[in-house]
């Protein structure tokens, strides 16, 4: 199921992005080839107009063959060249070009403000901590094969009671929880709400999963429910928006300003399609509204690669136009296609790199 859920969450995203292109192509008068989802083979298409539509096999990706997006002959000095994207102005060029970038925004400003009337999972560390409801302590990660998953303990579980010997706390801190556990002789006896089930385990601390004491092997953080109505869930999303993306755009620069000298330990920070499909599964476990501020975060991501100055990638086309209208004359189409050619196999080879990391972290 997670992995449905993911590749219906990346064709989202992706539809999102060509989307933006599509319809500022189609606002400035440019001819659109093809829309896809996907990468070939398709697996079904219809043709509408002089666009053709199509869904293809391959999951991770999709595009919008833009008519003179990449020069030849035929788009430059053809019978509809006119209509050919390398002849429209710089300024039409470039707004088509950021316009996947926009709407990938957008579309993470409407997730995170529908995810706030919602009501969503947030942390009393947070800048929102006054404003939170039901706060209590919830699991975040279950360590794989320790005492906590071997009696079902799952990320999302709050945790509302403990029990050891003559100490029995009802709505306990992370300290109380940590306390009585480094101190158990015994099995500790836990409550539980998954949903609005409410459950009792009792689970056996465990020595060496934390240094210096016993533990359980779960990950916990204090938070509550953060709800707004609806005209403030779009303003204070908006106002998140911003300060997601520029997070991510200092997260980002600062991954390739250390990879650029070699600091190779940068790549285990980062993960493919495998390990966001992963991720995906987790933040299930907090609910949809939870789940709607992970997908906006995957949107930022993609608006953000995207706007890297890198071959093959909108900002990479985008610093094209740039520097021809600089230098005041044209970059020859072999060159800007070949460019583009390099720049996407080394995106792809990327890709796969880091897909292979996911899949040894999956037996580590």
């Amino acid at each position: 199921m997670t992995i449905i859920i993911f590749l219906v969450i990346l064709a989202v995203l992706v539809f999102v992005h060509e989307l933006g292109h599509f319809i500022a192509a189609k606002l400035f008068g440019i001819r659109v080839d093809e829309f896809a989802i996907g990468f070939p083979p398709k697996i079904w298409s219809f043709k509408k107009g002089e666009t053709k539509y199509a869904l293809n096999a391959i999951p991770f990706g999709g595009y919008v063959k833009i008519f003179g997006e990449d020069p030849n002959e035929e788009n430059t000095n053809g019978a509809d060249s006119a209509r050919s994207f390398v002849h429209a102005s710089s300024w039409k060029q470039i707004l088509v070009l950021l316009s996947g970038i926009f709407f990938n925004i957008i579309f993470a400003w409407i997730l995170i403000s529908i995810s706030f009337n919602i009501g969503t999972l947030t942390s009393v560390n947070s800048e929102y901590a006054g404003k939170l409801t039901n706060a209590g302590v919830i699991i975040l990660s279950v360590e794989k094969d320790s005492p906590a998953m071997k009696v079902g303990l799952k990320e999302g579980d709050f945790i509302s009671n403990i029990i050891s010997g003559k100490e029995n706390i009802k709505n306990p801190t992370i300290e109380q929880i940590q306390n009585v556990i480094s101190k158990a002789t015994s099995s500790v006896q836990l409550s539980y709400k998954r949903g609005l089930n409410e459950s009792v385990v009792d689970v056996i601390p465990a020595n060496g999963l934390v240094n210096g004491r016993k533990a359980i092997g779960v990950a916990m953080d204090f938070a509550g429910t953060l709800k707004f109505g609806f005209f403030q869930s779009f303003y204070e999303g908006a106002k998140l928006t911003v300060l997601e993306v520029k997070a991510v755009a200092v997260g980002m620069y600062k991954f390739f300003a250390n990879a650029f000298v070699g600091d190779k330990s940068m790549l285990s920070q980062v993960s493919g399609p495998i390990g966001i499909a992963g991720m995906v599964g987790e933040a299930r476990q907090f609910g949809v509204a939870y789940l709607f501020g992970f997908i906006a975060l995957i949107s930022i991501n993609l608006a953000v690669l995207n706007a890297i100055p890198f071959p093959a990638l909108d900002g990479g086309r985008v610093l094209f136009i740039l520097l021809e209208k600089i230098f005041r004359r044209k970059i020859k189409p072999a060159i800007m296609n070949w460019t583009n050619g390099i720049g996407f196999m080394l995106l792809m080879a990327l890709m796969v790199f880091i897909t292979y990391k996911d899949i040894l972290k999956l037996f580590h």
